[in-house]
């Protein structure tokens, strides 16, 4: 595995929109940086999902008297998947650059489309 190949990979983490469109456009024939792309854009989709489902059970529970409070308490699981997600990020980062080709955890096989059978 050359360097470039592992930069690529790397690119697709680092710079979320532009790395993505990076390895689109000028890598698409490296497995090994679409391999990554997928997971970062997996991770970047749990992260969003996990912020617009909170903002929606919240949005949901400020109608119901005192549940306010609840939903304010529910951020914990926010902060809680956003913390997860930067581990997630700095080993995608790591097995980028160390030229592995391992799934994220939890997410992964999603992200690489494996769990169809």
């Amino acid at each position: 595995m050359n360097t470039s190949q592992r930069f690529s990979a790397f690119i697709a983490y680092l710079l979320p929109v532009i790395g993505w469109v990076y390895v689109l456009l000028f890598q698409r024939k490296n497995p090994f940086a679409v391999f990554h792309l997928r997971q970062a854009i997996g991770l970047f989709l749990f992260l969003i999902v996990v912020f617009a489902g909170w903002v929606v059970v919240g949005w949901v529970l400020a109608w119901i008297p005192f549940m306010l409070i609840f939903s304010v308490a529910l951020f914990t699981l926010v902060i809680s998947a956003f913390i997860f997600g930067l581990a997630t990020w700095v080993i995608g980062m790591s097995n980028a650059l160390r030229g592995r080709m391992v799934l994220l955890p939890l997410f992964g096989k999603v992200a690489n489309g494996m769990d169809r059978k």
